[in-house]
């Protein structure tokens, strides 16, 4: 008789799931092509069509003859007697504590009762990003992909019109486009976002897959908090990218497509961008020579400041911009530049308003130079532009550099002649005087971004714990309908079964009365399944709780029922 009813509630289990399953084919918008899914541990390139990985970290899930769209078939098929579905590895979903794998045993007893692992049976929504950047991808394609904060709002809110993506955020700078998606169903969630990227950039998909890394669940978060972190940035720790994450962040608050969960996702990378560059020195230090120019001439300066110095700068390319860009945050703000054409030393003068630029011509390069304390040279010139004869009829520098002028060569080939270093009142370096700082900055750097990820380890831990706390909430709004319908049914009959007319302050009183009595017995398990997501443990409890709660009370028909009142509700409107 037990093996009987065990059998039946299986048989009905599983109907049930077919139903659901059903249920969820009929309302996608839009049949996903086969798509092969993959384990995903680490940056993925997708080329000719597929996602091509070290074959040790790349595991096929579908074959040729059971692909995603051959269950989908099945799926839709009311005739199916039962859906195969390929084992989803554990790779595959997002990791938990031990308390929660142990979760697994705590329910042996009710699975052998004829229940079963809702847990497993409910897929939950992975966190995607799919992105290009300037480890893999030309600025040629970067540029078309790329999305201005005023169109943030447009490309967020076009992209949760796919059925598949509930959330969506776009990090759009001058090295990489990454979107990072929660998507309900990973496979048909890449396609849409793919299709996206292609249709917004007019870029064909094939080229695009030729430079896309792809990642998911527990690696899309490492990486985005890495990015904000600097981790991943052309230079190691950068602070700019920690600006464009928060701006992100502001932009999203307010589009409907920026979701509780890439809330979460984008506030755990700007807490873990802030704890890299307070807690280790990452952030210390210059890494390329124009970077590391400003800072050394800063170290060899009286008092160690530009303050009252003269400044100025040769040449107006990249070399000088980055210059300019690290002097002003060593707040220089007064120098001159000479450049061959005015046009050029104009717009640069454009990019940065804050500082106080005088633009004059090569052709004035030594008369200036002569009232000058610092000058850097980064020209395109295959001659040197001043020699020890130039710095024989030069006055003498200002006191405000100890009477020695400065001249710092950043050029290749060089614009300072070898002999201005015979000059006694004058103190040169060239660019491996530079290079030797920068490469010992580096060598720093690097062994703090080795403390920096222990510390991003402990904001994604946090960031998981309180996203797994999340899904309790609809097991939590299932059982209060579930209470609620009961409570209305039963206390319907039972004022129908009262002989005479109640007055509404006594129907008032049966009313609290029931709502007192499912409120008191809710709030055991209401409180078992609430959770801060501070603790990994409680959470993991938490959950633990939650299944056992959706087995009991067989919560997982709620949304059903739940839909057919709707639809029944409507109905009833139109009528009327």
């Amino acid at each position: 008789m037990i093996g009987t009813s065990a059998s039946s509630s299986q048989i009905a289990l599983a109907s049930n799931t077919t139903r659901a399953l059903h249920h969820a084919t009929k309302r996608s918008a839009t049949k996903a092509s086969a798509f092969t899914r993959h384990r995903i541990s680490s940056r993925s390139v997708r080329k000719n069509g597929a996602i091509k990985e070290p074959s040790d970290v790349t595991e096929k899930i579908s074959s040729e003859s059971s692909s995603s769209s051959a269950v989908g078939e099945a799926t839709a098929s009311e005739g199916a007697d039962e859906v195969k579905r390929a084992p989803r590895p554990a790779t595959l979903n997002r990791p938990v504590s031990e308390a929660a794998v142990s979760s697994n045993a705590a329910l042996e007893n009710l699975k052998a009762a004829g229940g079963a692992n809702v847990y497993q049976s409910e897929r939950k929504s992975s966190i995607i990003t799919l992105g290009l950047s300037i480890h893999s991808c030309p600025v040629e394609i970067r540029e078309k992909m790329a999305v201005p904060a005023d169109r943030f709002n447009e490309a967020v809110t076009s992209l949760v019109e796919n059925p598949h993506i509930e959330e969506a955020a776009i990090l759009s700078t001058c090295n990489r486009m990454e979107v990072t998606i929660v998507g309900l169903s990973y496979d048909r969630a890449v396609a849409e976002l793919e299709n996206w990227m292609s249709k917004w950039s007019g870029v064909e998909l094939s080229e695009l897959r030729e430079h896309f890394f792809l990642l998911k669940d527990r690696d899309a978060c490492t990486h985005l908090l890495a990015v904000s972190g600097g981790l991943d940035s052309v230079v190691l720790g950068e602070g700019q990218i920690l600006a464009q994450v928060k701006s992100v962040f502001q932009m999203g608050e307010g589009v409907k497509g920026f979701g509780r969960h890439l809330n979460g996702l984008f506030k755990a990378a700007i807490v873990a961008g802030k704890r890299v560059r307070n807690e280790t020195s990452i952030a210390s230090g210059a890494v390329s020579v124009s970077s590391a120019a400003a800072e050394l001439l800063q170290m060899k300066l009286p008092g160690e400041s530009y303050e009252g110095t003269k400044v100025m700068i040769v040449g107006a390319g990249t070399m000088s911009k980055l210059l300019v860009k690290h002097l002003e945050s060593k707040r220089c703000t007064e120098m001159t530049i000479l450049n061959r054409t005015k046009p050029r030393a104009e717009a640069l003068a454009e990019e940065f308003p804050n500082v106080n630029m005088k633009i004059h011509l090569m052709e004035d390069f030594i008369p200036l130079a002569a009232e000058h304390d610092i000058i850097f040279t980064a020209s395109s010139s295959m001659e040197p532009i001043i020699t020890k004869e130039h710095l024989d009829s030069m006055p003498t520098a200002t006191d405000k550099v100890n009477g020695k002028r400065r001249l710092v060569d950043i050029a290749v080939p060089r614009n300072v002649c070898a002999s201005c270093s015979e000059h006694a009142e004058t103190i040169c370096y060239n660019v491996d005087d530079l290079k030797e700082l920068a490469e010992a900055n580096k060598a720093k750097r690097n062994q703090a971004a080795e403390d920096a990820r222990q510390l991003l380890e402990e904001e994604l831990n946090a960031f998981e714990a309180w996203r797994d706390s999340l899904e309790t909430v609809p097991t939590i709004k299932r059982l209060r309908s579930k209470a609620e319908r009961i409570r209305s049914q039963e206390l319907e009959k039972a004022l129908g079964k009262i002989k005479g007319e109640l007055s509404n302050k006594d129907k008032k009183v049966f009313e609290e009365l029931s709502r007192g009595i499912v409120n008191k017995l809710l709030h055991g398990p209401m409180q078992a399944l609430r959770s801060d997501g501070s603790d990994r443990a409680a959470v993991a409890q938490t959950l633990v709780n939650m299944h056992a709660l959706e087995l009991m009370f067989d919560l997982r028909k709620e949304d059903e029922i739940e839909e057919k009142e709707k639809k029944n509700k409507k109905e009833a409107e139109r009528k009327k």
